[in-house]
């Protein structure tokens, strides 16, 4: 049987990170090639350690770990990518919290997902660079559910299995997609969705994210979109997210100044 490396070379996302012990941090990494794991930064508290710059949350990283006896050990750590715009705002930064937390709640530790690592990678540039970050966050949040397998069903009845018509439908939270307006009344789990709504879900589901930047969405909508989403992925995580509160404070501080 081959033995495990002692050591080993990743590229990672910082998703958070805490303090251990007197200098240490304890980091939750999300990495291209073993999904998501912890390691311990020695030092990194330290003023003059060279680790700290490069182990921030949301920071891409290419990383040395040595393996430890209960959690990898960065031995070298060197920032790719900093994403340092996210921090120039509170609601900037609100949105990047959310999307690595929904991706650290979602996920488990030791569970290879490159499809997954690419789409956190390439939402946090996205959001750095100043993209519309709510259309930016909606496509993250339907392909994240790709990639978990809760796809949602949004062309036809889960219960009738009648075609979606061009008119207003329900969302079932507990089913995982439209019910009819015959059917959407009999679910108690099911939400009222529009068809302006539901057409732009459809059309993140299918599109790449240069078709998806592109759509003209009024504020309802944006609104009902957001709700949405938010009850769908509270029922699958069966928690709220603290991103959540803390963005929707920041936006609202915004938009009072």
């Amino acid at each position: 049987m081959p033995r495990t490396p002692r050591s080993q070379r990743v590229e990672a996302i910082v998703l958070k990170h805490s303090d251990f012990g007197e200098a240490d941090r304890l980091l939750t990494l999300y990495s291209r090639e073993q999904g998501k794991l912890r390691a311990i930064a020695k030092g990194a508290r330290k003023p003059r350690s060279r680790k700290a710059g490069h182990i921030e949350p949301f920071t891409c990283v290419s990383l040395q770990l040595a393996k430890g006896r209960s959690l990898h050990i960065v031995s070298q750590a060197e920032a790719k990518d900093s994403h340092d715009t996210l921090s120039e705002d509170l609601v900037s930064l609100g949105y990047a919290s959310y999307v690595v937390e929904l991706l650290d709640k979602f996920t488990f530790d030791g569970e290879e997902n490159r499809g997954l690592y690419r789409l956190l990678r390439h939402t946090l540039k996205r959001l750095s660079r100043k993209d519309n970050s709510e259309i930016v966050v909606r496509y993250y949040e339907i392909r994240l559910l790709d990639f978990l397998g809760f796809r949602p069903q949004l062309q036809k009845c889960l219960n009738c299995e009648k075609e979606v018509q061009a008119q207003d439908q329900y969302f079932s939270t507990q089913q995982g997609g439209v019910l009819c307006p015959d059917c959407g009344p009999i679910d108690q789990a099911a939400h009222p969705i529009s068809m302006d709504a539901l057409k732009y879900l459809r059309h993140f589901q299918r599109s790449s994210y240069s078709d998806a930047s592109r759509a003209k969405i009024k504020k309802s909508v944006r609104l009902e979109l957001e709700t949405l989403m938010d009850h769908y992925l509270t029922y699958l995580l069966e928690r709220q997210l603290n991103s959540t509160r803390f963005l929707r404070r920041m936006r609202k501080v915004a938009e009072e100044e």
